[in-house]
């Protein structure tokens, strides 16, 4: 599977689950619930989609080449 795909898929995933986790646990206004899910997803996808990111990478590289 193409890796731009499969990291754009994991970081939605990761939104989707940070919106759903901070609803859950009582973040009701949608605004502030959104910027804390992006905030969380992107500390979440650094630390857990470094292996897809590194994927991405040298996908690009191989192709400027």
């Amino acid at each position: 599977m193409h890796p731009v795909f499969v990291y754009t898929v994991s970081r939605l995933a990761l939104l989707a689950a940070s919106i759903g986790v901070l609803y859950l646990l009582g973040l009701r206004q949608p605004f502030i619930l959104l910027v804390a899910a992006f905030l969380v997803s992107g500390v979440a996808s650094y630390v857990l989609l470094s292996k897809q990111r590194d994927a991405v990478s040298e996908r690009f590289t191989k192709n400027q080449e």
